[in-house]
């Protein structure tokens, strides 16, 4: 807790901090789908690529991602609204933004081609698993880069906001230990 102008306790950092967190977590997430895991199965063939993707989809459907998932986006929300009156308000907005923006891309693009990969059935059973492949991959992977750099552009706004919100306390920790003197 730290406190606001008038005295009074707030949460205010350790929303902002816990936002951080959340958002670097799906950064990463989006991050390493977009630098290992699509890369690797592009070397696979069509029925193992699909059945790799058909698991990862059935497998992050869980409560801990869901968490953070959802959680990047409600604590960036509560941070912006805490801190609509400070400095540091412009880069939790912008984090807001990009997030936003990720979030969205998530729920109108890759959720219905991961359903629709899905609903392709046993990939051992798919009668042209190449098409439904070609149906999928390059436009998930093309949607998983924009997720990873509008999250990873939200990380960045966030821990900047963070350095600005913590600026204050440092500096009038500075300011008093150079007057002490302690300190000459």
């Amino acid at each position: 807790m730290t406190e606001n102008s008038t005295g009074r306790r707030t949460t205010a950092g350790g929303v902002l901090s816990a936002a951080t967190v959340a958002m670097g977590l799906i950064a990463g997430v989006f991050y390493i789908f977009a630098c290992a895991v699509m890369p690797s199965l592009a070397r696979s063939d069509d029925r193992v690529f699909i059945e790799v993707m058909q698991n990862v989809n059935d497998v992050i459907q869980d409560p801990v991602f869901f968490l953070s998932f959802m959680g990047a986006l409600v604590l960036t929300a509560v941070s912006a609204w805490q801190s609509r009156k400070s400095p540091h308000r412009w880069w939790v907005f912008a984090a807001l933004s990009a997030y936003a923006l990720a979030f969205l891309v998530t729920v109108a693009v890759n959720i219905p081609l991961n359903n629709r990969l899905a609903d392709a059935g046993n990939p051992a059973t798919i009668a042209d698993p190449a098409a439904v492949r070609q149906r999928f991959e390059d436009t998930w992977v093309a949607w998983n880069v924009a997720r990873a750099l509008l999250s990873t552009l939200a990380l960045a706004c966030l821990a900047r906001a963070l350095l600005l919100y913590r600026r204050p306390y440092t500096s009038a920790y500075l300011e008093s230990a150079a007057g002490s003197s302690a300190s000459r």
